[in-house]
């Protein structure tokens, strides 16, 4: 009886829009909008049924479908029905990206495409570049306080030369991955300058309060993100002269979903990228789009709802783009953001595994695996059509988001065990070999996250200023060891610029009043072109990065085994300096990989009847796809070298 009622109304818009787009050319269109608007409308309905203007708003966000639809070239179009066909085709072993700023890898647009030659000698074949929207110069949080969502930022050239990147990648065969803010605007924003006039439409736009009472209200549950450099959540407007919601910082200020104009309008804004040549669409801070009175305002089952309709929207318009969610939360509620659909992602089919990156981070500093491989165990499923985004760094910082109780399991107790991760990354432990900072550190509890170049935490700065070579060995190492276990593991492994040749940290962010206070800059500097040249120099820092990258890289599109089909199982081993897990082809489950990680930096000891349970060694000796050599047993035992990770093969 709903779903009469749903395609009723579906026909009474599509009479109520206008003439020009009933045309042909939306065949496609037509019959995806058919497939959808049952989901599209129980969802609206269930946000925002109660409202007056249900219906007219529900014919807004169809014309709005409707006219990106016509705006999509026949080029993307063509590519929507491939991918349709091909619907996993983003599960394949065969993608491997790099996250980058298109200012500080290369000036500009212009000169990010001059240099996509680097990319694909690495074998890069996904870019995401960093946010490249019009926004304050000073007061650009790097580019996530958007002046204009329509605009890319003049420092980086124009909106004809992101299109001509966009073509230039496809010519490559390579995907272009972009960001769209949708929790916040700056407040220099169009909505928000016409909400500072009095304009009530725009103030509806944002959680705007005369006094203080609903604001208290809220602060009472809702965390600081930011207690150092944005403490609370509200920000008092003299020229408003109201108090506005600013989660993150005093200038950017919180879209209101409860109204659906702020839904529409970023709907809009996503298809205005998808349009512009976008595979894949990075949707950030999405945990905090659903504000609730007596809630920490994060992880609202209405915030699961806005991005599911987002994806049905999406899948009418430009069902070739993909989604992730920028949701660095709690393991037991990041999975959450693929859906809830047993098979398809209907939120975001990507998903920033930040919890194994913690791990790894953890077994970096404690020299074993113990709470690697406790975390694994526990890391939530992830849905068929659906994959994690695994990283070691990134742009931001890193958080100690493990689960307590497997830091128990692991023989550790939370708190000092996360004081001690800390410390030694933050030069507060004796002797530790890295070189990073804190950020947002909190007073009040002691918490704080981590700021630092990959190269500059595992010890290479250090074991270079004191020429250390054993010192240098083992931090290269632990570089190609930690990307390693991000090539196999299964998902879309993401590089961070500057990883490749070892780019240390760079402390000229503090000349910059903007950016002082902000430790994260750090590992955020212009890329070492002179650096990137030494990669051909054999026997460099930077020619054996380079090196064992691209070769892992290249071997990683070859295996099969290494696509994300739920293809892989943890062993169970009595070593806790190891972690150990297996791939096996998804055509043919014969044909396996053992992946095998030593964080030790000592020889480790694996002995063979460890692995017979898994059915390996049954037949002999295996290969180890990286170093191309056999490995065999000694005395019953595979003897993994210090700080190393081997693809073995039968």
């Amino acid at each position: 009886m709903y779903e009469q009622a749903s395609h009723s109304l579906l026909n009474e818009i599509l009479i109520e829009l206008k003439p020009e787009i009933g045309t042909q050319r939306l065949r496609h269109f037509y019959t995806r909008l058919g497939a959808n608007f049952y989901a599209i409308h129980t969802l609206f309905k269930l946000l925002y049924g109660e409202r007056d203007d249900f219906k007219a708003q529900m014919v807004s966000l169809v014309e709005t479908l409707a006219f990106r639809y016509m705006e999509r070239t026949p080029a993307l179009r063509k590519s929507d029905l491939a991918r349709e066909r091909d619907y996993n085709w983003f599960l394949s072993q065969k993608w491997v990206g790099m996250a980058l700023y298109c200012d500080r890898f290369a000036d500009d647009l212009q000169g990010l495409r001059d240099n996509l030659p680097y990319l694909q000698e690495l074998g890069i074949n996904l870019l995401h570049v960093m946010p490249m929207l019009d926004c304050p110069p000073e007061h650009s949080d790097g580019g996530y306080a958007v002046r204009d969502f329509f605009k890319i930022d003049a420092r980086f050239g124009s909106n004809a030369d992101l299109e001509a990147l966009a073509a230039t990648l496809k010519r490559r065969d390579m995907l272009l991955a972009l960001d769209v803010v949708v929790n916040h605007t700056s407040n220099e924003h169009e909505w928000a300058q016409r909400a500072r006039q009095g304009e009530q439409k725009y103030q509806d736009y944002y959680f705007v309060f005369d006094d203080r009472e609903i604001p208290d209200i809220y602060e009472a549950t809702m965390p600081e993100i930011f207690p150092v450099t944005a403490p609370g959540n509200f920000t008092w407007d003299a020229e408003m002269g109201k108090w506005v919601m600013t989660v993150f910082n005093t200038y950017q200020w919180d879209l209101n979903y409860r109204n659906p104009a702020v839904l529409i309008e970023m709907i809009d804004i996503i298809l205005y990228w998808a349009n512009q040549g976008a595979d894949i669409l990075r949707l950030d801070a999405v945990a905090f789009l659903w504000k609730k009175m007596g809630s920490v305002c994060q992880n609202e089952r209405e915030a699961h709802l806005l991005l599911q309709l987002m994806k049905d929207c999406c899948q009418v318009t430009a069902p070739g783009v993909l989604f992730i969610a920028e949701a660095i939360v709690a393991p037991s509620e990041i999975s959450k953001y693929f859906g809830e659909d047993a098979i398809n992602a209907k939120e975001c089919e990507i998903a920033y595994n930040a919890t194994l990156m913690a791990l790894l981070w953890d077994a970096v500093a404690t020299k074993n695996a113990a709470l690697l491989n406790q975390g694994i165990r526990h890391l939530p499923a992830k849905l068929e059509r659906a994959t994690w985004l695994n990283y070691a760094r990134c742009h931001d910082d890193i958080g100690l988001g493990f689960d307590d109780a497997d830091i128990r399991r692991a023989g550790y107790d939370p708190g000092p065990h996360r004081r001690f991760i800390l410390d030694y990354y933050t030069g507060r432990f004796p002797d530790s070999p890295a070189r990073g900072l804190p950020f947002g550190e909190n007073a009040k509890t002691g918490d704080a996250r981590i700021s630092g170049s990959l190269a500059s935490l595992v010890g290479l700065e250090s074991a270079l200023e004191n020429r250390d070579a054993e010192a240098i060995d083992a931090a290269i190492d632990t570089i190609v060891l930690l990307h390693s276990v991000l090539l196999s593991f299964g998902g879309l492994p993401l590089l961070y610029y500057g990883d490749e040749i070892g780019t240390l940290n760079s402390l000229e962010y503090l000349a910059d009043p903007s950016k002082a206070a902000d430790s994260r800059w750090m590992h955020r500097s212009s890329l070492d072109w002179n650096k990137a040249k030494k990669r051909r120099l054999a026997g460099s820092v930077e020619q054996r990065i380079f090196s064992a990258l691209k070769k892992m890289i290249a071997l990683r599109k070859e295996t099969s085994a290494f696509a994300d089909f739920d293809n892989r199982q943890l062993l169970t081993l009595d070593n806790p300096n190891l972690l150990a897990f297996s791939r096996c082809d998804p055509l043919n489950s014969r044909k396996r990989v053992l992946v095998i990680g030593n964080f030790n930096n000592t020889e480790q000891s694996l002995p063979i009847e460890a692995l017979t349970p898994h059915g390996f060694f049954l037949g002999g000796g295996m290969k180890d796809l990286c170093g191309g050599g056999g490995i065999e047993a000694i005395d019953d035992a595979l003897l993994i070298p210090p700080l190393a990770c081997l693809w073995l093969t039968e």
